[in-house]
């Protein structure tokens, strides 16, 4: 049976998803709030999270970014909140969907199913080894990022995914509409000028000089390329 945890202090969404996703062999432990999210968490093991942004004792934003900093369990966030901050905020944490309240139950079971899928043949494959550069560590697997005091820079959804695929591609000049490709995930809109800003916060965390990179380096009327040598 699908284990899943629901974090919602809202106890008739609560008894509602019970007993919906009962009939598709999903069970369903309850947490109304940040402290009991960690609690459960710290009990037993789940496959997926779902998880309201608005909590009494905690923001859901940083409940998902804290859990993506020790698990890659797949996170859909539920929430009332339908603007586009929102949703970016919570994909760019490390949420792997978005679900608007109020929401249809068969579509949320879908996704819970997409995604249980994709993390099943994710996990599945060999785990990808390390990228190495500059001194750095990139582990694809955990996607975290060791800098070469051995310190760990934490990034967000959209920057490790822009810079593993610069890595993945190092030496290659990668047009802005290629990299939008990459690291396009469900539910997020990205645009040009996304790219650039994250390529910004990226030469930041990697102390590289924008006016003369090291490692980013920006090719003018093309896009980006990864110059340093990976291993």
């Amino acid at each position: 049976m699908i284990r899943c945890l629901l974090v919602d202090d809202d106890a008739d969404i609560q008894e509602l998803m019970q007993g919906y996703l009962r009939q598709f062999g999903i069970a369903v432990t309850a947490a109304h709030d940040g402290t009991a999210m960690r609690e459960a968490l710290a009990r037993a093991t789940f496959d997926i999270l779902l998880l309201d942004l608005m909590l009494p004792d905690d923001n859901g934003l940083s409940l998902c970014h804290w859990l993506r900093r020790r698990s890659t369990m797949p996170v859909i966030v539920l929430t009332a909140h339908g603007d586009l901050a929102s949703r970016v905020l919570s994909l760019e944490v490390g949420a792997d969907d978005y679900l608007q309240k109020p929401f249809e139950p068969r579509e949320l079971v879908a996704r819970m199913r997409a995604l249980l899928r994709r993390a099943q043949a994710h996990g599945a494959e060999q785990a990808p080894a390390p990228l190495r550069f500059h001194g750095w560590t990139l582990d694809r697997l955990q996607r975290q990022l060791t800098a070469p005091d051995q310190g760990v820079v934490s990034l967000s959804t959209i920057e490790f995914r822009l810079l593993a695929s610069l890595l993945e591609h190092r030496g290659r000049v990668l047009t802005r509409d290629q990299l939008l490709d990459l690291v396009r995930a469900p539910g997020t809109e990205v645009t040009d000028r996304s790219i650039d800003l994250v390529v910004s916060r990226l030469r930041q965390k990697l102390r590289d000089s924008p006016r003369r990179p090291q490692l980013i380096r920006t090719v003018r009327g093309e896009g980006y390329t990864f110059t340093a040598p990976v291993h």
